[in-house]
């Protein structure tokens, strides 16, 4: 009998926990979420939410799309515990650095995916906090694309804009109708610098995407840019 989808839906995936190492000597705790048969050729990192706010791996949409999207997909998930954010899986060494020392950790967990991990398509998925690492620090050329979840831009610069203008790369914005942060309307005049990013709405959703309906949206718009074969996500399971 088929059920639904829940909140706490586990759903079968090689989990492993994994270390990142950043180029100042702090070591990252995380996890890899792979599908059954060790298949990693396309994967999400996702960079969670501002650590003093709460963010952290686990981070509910985070940790659902870990919990899902292997078995629905075939898409490997990569989570990780900036510089001290804790969860747990345990705390990643170093001090919170409002965006700017975080450098070093998104680019040893782009390096971390492709030389440890194996990964050959990588996305980057930012949340909140997590949209401006991505876009001031995931420009390394392995990387696919971009996909914000609820971007504020608050530390993003035009100039940086500019840059991913220039790059030319795809970015998808998925932006909540009552984000407190950066509204859709005020989303479309700040990204109006990128003329590629494609700009989604979510009706009734807010910035944290509470509620299974925003849960779905989010996972379902991921899979979308990877592996559209296999959308519309199912909401049941067998």
């Amino acid at each position: 009998m088929a059920e639904l989808i829940r909140p706490g839906t586990v759903l079968p995936a090689e989990r492993e926990p994994i270390t990142i190492l950043t180029s100042d000597g702090l070591k990252l705790v995380g996890e890899v979420a792979t599908p059954l048969g060790g298949d990693r050729s396309k994967a999400i990192l996702c960079l969670h939410p501002r650590p003093t706010h709460g963010g952290m791996m686990d981070s509910h949409i985070f940790k659902k799309a870990a919990n899902r999207l292997p078995a629905l997909s075939g898409i490997t998930v990569i989570r990780f515990n900036t510089r001290g954010a804790e969860s747990e899986r345990g705390k990643s060494e170093g001090d919170f650095g409002n965006g700017v020392a975080e450098r070093a950790d998104v680019i040893a967990a782009i390096d971390f995916s492709f030389n440890d991990l194996g990964v050959q398509e990588l996305w980057l998925v930012g949340w909140s906090f997590g949209t401006d690492l991505a876009l001031q620090h995931g420009n390394d050329p392995r990387v696919s694309g971009l996909i914000l979840l609820s971007p504020p831009l608050l530390t993003t610069s035009d100039d940086v804009l500019r840059t991913w203008a220039r790059d030319g790369r795809p970015i998808l914005a998925l932006v909540p109708e009552h984000d407190e942060f950066l509204s859709p309307t005020a989303a479309r005049k700040r990204f109006g610098l990128i003329p590629q990013i494609r700009i989604v709405e979510s009706k009734g959703a807010k910035h944290l995407w509470v509620g299974e309906p925003y849960v779905h949206f989010v996972l379902n718009s991921i899979v979308q840019e990877l592996k559209p074969e296999f959308t519309p996500l199912p909401i049941e399971i067998e």
